[in-house]
């Protein structure tokens, strides 16, 4: 497979790098806006991400280019600035300082990164962050198990970023397989890869781009993560329960039978976040049943009613992702979908029968660029496989 990213890095230093780093991109079919509140997961890493084409640095610089971005970044594993200098290389800046924090760095890189979709939705964020740390870890001689990879990956999105997000990326992305969707219980990490079960029928995933872009950070995400916290926070008061601070509070402490008695005394935005919160948590365990049992006719029944929830008690969704999901849940081979991500910009994606595959491609198509003329050349439908996690 030819890759810009190595053509443009012996452009650039006129030989060929050492080595390429690939990390997948994830969809969540089921258990979307759950994992920081400790839920539990469904997920496919797919076969389209980002590559970075490497070589080590002696002196300490890391030096990298992106093929998505103009600007060129450069830093010193020992001096990385402090604060993010809000640009598209903060997430890599975030994870040399997590790393230098746990180990001794004495080698830097220079680097082209290449990622193969549009940015939004697929956790560009926790690929690129990933697949540097490899990078990273590779020219030092370190070698970290994949929970320090998650946990790095995670404290730069809280700590250097400023995104209060879970795990839920960063385990999709390392823990997948091929043909097996992830079951992940993000409270203590305990994970089933279930297999693709011979009694299904076909199917492909759809990534569809609305060809809006926007950035996570600046939405209303941490918001949304803080309005659960304080729906969990309300309810064990009301419930007696014991509680502590504030940001180490989560949904999943509370019983569903607390929450089912007291959601009425709670202010009505707190208690659809914790409705949707609630449902989606049993909608991951019926998911994850119908997956082995090859019934992926629930499976995306229960990925549209995430979808359906996301929208109307997670309030999340522009008006072009909502157009995206309308149609797909009007669209005949299509066995379910919603937004990926956090539904604030990017994709939706399906898990559709590939003998309609064009079928859906021209119907979504021509409904949404009818809506939203102005995005045409900027829309795209994408079909992609399951794939391996980070190797």
């Amino acid at each position: 497979m030819a890759l810009t990213c190595i053509q443009k890095f012996n452009e650039l230093y006129k030989k060929d790098p050492e080595a390429v780093a690939f990390c997948p991109y994830r969809v969540c079919p089921i258990g979307a806006h759950s994992d920081h509140q400790h839920g539990k997961i469904t997920g496919l890493a797919i076969d389209k991400g980002i590559h970075l084409a490497y070589k080590p640095k002696q002196n300490g610089v890391v030096e990298l280019c992106s093929l998505q971005f103009e600007k060129r970044a450069q830093w010193h594993i020992a001096s990385v600035p402090e604060q993010k200098q809000n640009d598209w290389a903060d997430y890599l800046r975030g994870a040399t300082i997590e790393l230098g924090q746990r180990r001794v760095l004495h080698v830097g890189l220079c680097g082209v990164i290449e990622g193969t979709l549009p940015i939004g939705g697929l956790s560009s964020s926790a690929a690129v962050t990933l697949v540097f740390l490899c990078a990273l870890c590779k020219v030092n001689n370190i070698k970290l198990t994949d929970k320090e990879m998650i946990e790095i990956a995670v404290a730069v999105e809280n700590r250097y970023v400023g995104v209060s997000c879970g795990k839920l990326d960063q385990s999709c992305e390392i823990f997948s397989r091929k043909d097996h969707l992830l079951y992940l219980d993000t409270l203590d990490d305990q994970y089933e890869l279930i297999p693709t079960s011979p009694n299904m029928k076909p199917y492909d995933i759809a990534v569809i781009f609305s060809g809006v872009e926007r950035t996570l950070a600046g939405s209303k995400f941490n918001m949304r993560v803080d309005e659960c916290r304080s729906a969990a926070y309300a309810l064990k008061a009301f419930a007696g329960m014991e509680y502590g601070k504030f940001q180490e509070t989560h949904l999943r402490e509370v019983p569903v039978e607390v929450f089912r008695r007291y959601k009425d005394r709670l202010p009505d935005t707190w208690a659809r976040r914790a409705e949707h919160w609630y449902t989606e948590f049993e909608r991951v365990h019926l998911g994850a049943e119908a997956w082995r049992r090859g019934d992926i006719e629930t499976f995306g029944r229960l990925s549209f009613e995430s979808g359906h929830s996301s929208i109307y008690n997670y309030e999340t969704g522009s008006p072009e992702l909502k157009a995206l999901y309308d149609i797909m849940t009007r669209t005949e081979g299509i066995y379910g979908g919603r937004f990926s991500g956090a539904g604030f910009k990017g994709c939706c994606m399906a898990l559709i029968d590939p003998s309609y595959r064009e079928s859906i491609e021209r119907k979504i198509a021509d409904e949404y660029l009818r809506e939203f003329p102005a995005l045409r050349g900027k829309y795209q439908f994408v079909i992609c496989k399951s794939a391996d996690g980070i190797q």
